[in-house]
């Protein structure tokens, strides 16, 4: 929270960024103005903190103690607000210095959308027919430039479609791991089942474009839109008229032990992850023994098959499995669900986004550990080494079929059939029941003594 004179200070600084600009007018949004100003203000309250400080050793080790507790709010961070080149949140007059309501989310466009990601469903067939018919739109009617992934092109079925051999020299490739997309893509469709939302998520680990996604998969659980009407309804999108479902993604970064004693350590992974981070024992026969932190408080080991650590998004899939609560993708928070505990008490439980996990071997742990990031990049993790999971600043921006709630709530019914069951029947005749059900106590107790047998 801001007090009066780190207020004055702020407004000042942004005075000053407005005054370095060409023409005294703000210059293209690159980053997010308040974070600079948020930056400064960091800056400025550390120089104020160190001009300020003691000199005896007591203050000095009171200060070294304070630094290294860490300072993260539990709160969510600030997502940021720029989807890919030409996407943004909507502002209204109500955001100023507070949080958006996740309801009053929609997209705009500060300039009109030109490139689009197509991503469809790989092996199989039955996707081929909507993918030409897609990308034949968008290319000729749209005249939009439509990237597609270069295995696509060494689809030998797609050469049997003649819409498709008219378009096909004027797509543009890319090879995922390979080519960068940042700054390239307006926004993405994906044509298939949520793997193929997963794998849009994994191809931006920064800012990432709005996506829309089209049910054409098995499950379909992130895919609320029908493609029978597709024109329509990309037309909506790229007019700007469609809701917003921001799904926060977690950071993951995993530190290798780079000395015997395990002091040094190096960052070799950093990954962001839309369903889970999974930790499990792997082809081990032993339990896992695992020991999670929680902003550097150790707050238990987990013993058992292994550990899952999911967002909002990810509680509705491998976590529900293990007996997880589904969370709606608009709770900022994390979900922590034991997989197979050795402990009837061990259960899931639902920790403040903003915190910051650690996961590692325990020192009695008898094998490594293996890690997964959306079911990829699987590797192990040894004595020393460690895994840090919190939620990042670039989400997921999933454009709504109808809103955040409806959405949601259509997918449990019709994809995992929540509170499915048959009703129960009617009763014409209520009168001896709610007769008998309103009985009182003294009534039945009087009636009872009524039916005693009378004393001989």
């Amino acid at each position: 929270m801001l007090n009066e004179q780190d207020l004055m200070v702020a407004r000042a600084l942004a005075a000053e960024s407005r005054d370095n600009s060409p023409g005294g007018s703000p210059g293209p949004l690159r980053k997010n103005p308040l974070s600079s100003i948020v930056d400064k203000l960091n800056t400025f309250r550390r120089s104020r903190s160190k001009s300020r400080q003691p000199t005896t050793s007591t203050s000095k080790e009171s200060t070294e103690d304070e630094e290294e507790r860490r300072t993260r709010s539990l709160n969510a961070p600030s997502p940021i607000q720029q989807f890919g080149p030409c996407g943004r949140i909507m502002k209204n007059s109500a955001m100023v210095m507070q949080i958006q309501d996740p309801a009053s989310q929609r997209l705009t466009w500060y300039k009109p959308p030109l490139t689009v990601l197509v991503i469809k469903k790989v092996h199989d067939a039955t996707i081929l027919t909507p993918f030409v018919q897609l990308v034949h739109w968008l290319v000729h009617d749209k005249s939009m430039v439509v990237f597609v992934e270069a295995a696509v092109l060494d689809d030998t079925l797609l050469k049997e479609y003649s819409d498709f051999t008219s378009v096909r020299e004027r797509l543009m490739t890319f090879r995922a791991g390979t080519d960068d997309l940042t700054d390239k893509i307006d926004f993405i469709i994906c044509l298939g089942g949520d793997g193929t939302l997963l794998h849009a998520s994994s191809l931006f680990q920064q800012s990432v474009p709005p996506v829309m996604a089209f049910h054409l998969g098995s499950l379909g659980f992130l895919t609320p839109f029908e493609f029978n009407n597709f024109q329509d309804q990309v037309m909506n999108v790229l007019e700007g008229h469609a809701a917003l479902t921001l799904r926060s993604r977690l950071q993951c970064v995993v530190l290798r032990k780079t000395s015997e004693d395990g002091k040094e350590k190096k960052k070799t992974t950093t990954i962001l992850v839309l369903n889970e981070v999974v930790v499990d024992r792997g082809p081990s026969p032993y339990l896992s023994n695992i020991d999670l932190f929680l902003d550097g408080k150790h707050i238990t080991s987990v013993q058992g098959d292994g550990l899952i650590v999911s967002t909002p998004t990810g509680s509705t899939a491998y976590a529900v499995a293990a007996g997880a609560s589904m969370i709606h993708p608009s709770v900022p928070a994390i979900m922590v669900t034991p997989i197979c505990p050795h402990s009837l008490s061990f259960r899931p439980i639902v920790v403040p986004a903003g915190v910051e996990l650690k996961i590692a071997l325990s020192p009695e742990a008898r094998n490594a550990m293996w890690v997964s990031f959306d079911g990829r990049n699987r590797q192990a993790l040894q004595h020393g080494d460690s895994l840090y999971v919190t939620t990042s600043v670039y989400p997921v921006p999933s454009i709504c079929a109808q809103d955040q709630i409806s959405d949601w709530f259509d997918s449990l019914a019709e994809c995992l059939h929540w509170n499915v069951r048959k009703k129960q029947k009617q009763i014409d005749n209520l009168s001896d029941m709610t007769h008998s059900s309103s009985d009182t106590l003294e009534e039945i107790e009087a009636n009872h003594h009524d039916e005693r047998p009378a004393d001989t």
